[in-house]
């Protein structure tokens, strides 16, 4: 852990400096794999595959857009920083996220969620904890802990006051100290102990030019009543666009992303150029009632609309979980599900989240993984995951919380 944390900080140091630099004299940004690749490769079983990883320990890290940084590297960086978006970039990520939300003054920001800021800043030990929809309430019996900060309570300059942290919040916590100190014990504090770098969506696209990397902003859907102080749908889905022409980024570097269909039709009808690679992220994979577009990832009949009904309003990218791709066969084999059969013959392009994301395999590995559960033994099946998903889905990139990871296996498969 010594040696994994001391090249981390290797890392973050070099890269505080490397946007003005890589632009001004033309350089490449760095890209190393680290540790961690390594020794996933020494955990996983023996075979065919451990033997083809094995056989690239030598080879050179280039960057990779089939590896994408999801939220920067929030594995053990603030998600949504300066900071995380370097090291995201320094392993490889040939493609980094900026889930886009606004503030009160109906600017454009860096935050998973508009209503996260009490999970991912300090804004409940800060004077701006008066402007939470929700105040914090302590833990009392069996009534947990809460609250709710919303980016749209605060303006911009009030925004960039605010200190990230590690995204994560104490139920049964009785304090605001108490609340805010919930860091998974495989995750870490270490990067955000001193503090990280908040971004607006602009100042993401200027970083993410001078690091090399293309883009993939997701527009997240408002915690607020739409429209907000006139602000509609429409004009938040073109004001992220308008952020990438007013910077001059080519649409063929940006992959916008959404989980409303209609904001992926009003790319497709509005800014055909984006529209062509914008990403329908799909959540609708619980079937409990087909009334409300929910969907069984097992029964195509379920999918409605249908993969080749997307596929014919203009939609080429589609972009569900992971465990909604992969299932087990008879053996135990990991192979693509009827889903992933389905958007196949359709003709869509699949990305998939989100690799590393939601606690080691070797103890279930969580929801990310919940459709191969009985074929995962260690972290080495990362690996396993990432060659099924390859292989029999024929995903056009993964999202990770850890780059490296992914970025090595596209380097040595050639992708």
């Amino acid at each position: 852990m010594t040696i994994f944390r001391t090249t981390l900080a290797t890392l973050l140091f070099a890269g505080t400096a490397l946007p003005a630099m890589a632009e001004s004299h033309g350089m490449e940004t760095p890209i190393t794999y680290g540790p961690r690749p390594f020794y996933l490769i020494n955990m996983m079983e023996d075979g065919d595959l451990k033997d083809k990883l094995a056989s690239c320990t030598g080879q050179a890290p280039a960057k990779s857009d089939w590896s994408v940084g999801h939220r920067g590297a929030a594995m053990l960086f603030p998600e949504h920083t300066a900071e995380g978006y370097t090291a995201a970039a320094q392993m490889g990520a040939g493609i980094v996220e900026c889930d886009v939300t606004f503030t009160k003054d109906k600017e454009l920001v860096c935050r998973h969620a508009q209503n996260d800021l009490h999970t991912t800043t300090n804004i409940l030990a800060s004077d701006l904890a008066s402007t939470c929809a929700t105040p914090f309430s302590p833990a009392s019996g069996d009534t947990k802990a809460a609250a709710e900060c919303r980016t749209s309570d605060v303006t911009l300059a009030e925004f960039k006051t605010l200190v990230p942290k590690m995204d994560a919040a104490n139920a049964d916590a009785i304090s605001v100290e108490g609340y805010m100190d919930a860091t998974a014990g495989w995750r870490t504090d270490l990067y955000a102990a001193q503090g990280a770098t908040l971004m607006t969506h602009a100042e993401s696209i200027d970083l993410m030019k001078g690091l090399g990397v293309k883009f993939t902003p997701e527009l997240k859907s408002a915690s607020v009543e739409m429209p907000f102080d006139g602000f509609t749908q429409e004009m938040y889905a073109q004001k992220m666009i308008d952020d990438y022409k007013n910077a001059g980024v080519p649409a063929s570097d940006v992959w916008a992303q959404s989980f409303d269909l209609s904001d992926i039709k009003y790319w497709i009808e509005n800014e055909p150029e984006f529209g062509a690679q914008a990403v329908y992220l799909d959540d609708r994979y619980e079937a409990e009632d087909d009334d409300e577009g929910l969907i069984d990832y097992m029964d195509p009949s379920t999918f409605k609309p249908s993969m080749q009904d997307l596929a014919d309003m203009g939609v080429k990218y589609i972009a569900p979980p992971m465990w909604v791709l992969l299932t087990l066969d008879d053996v135990g084999k990991m192979v693509a599900s009827p889903y992933a059969k389905a958007a196949q013959e359709a003709g869509l392009n699949i990305i998939t989240w989100t690799l590393e994301r939601s606690g080691p395999l070797a103890t279930g590995g969580g929801w990310y993984f919940q459709s191969v559960t009985d074929a995962t033994d260690t972290d080495g099946d990362y690996f396993t995951i990432l060659d099924a998903l390859h292989n029999e889905v024929g995903v056009k990139g993964v999202f990770s919380d850890w780059p490296a990871t992914v970025t090595y296996y596209a380097n040595c498969m050639g992708l």
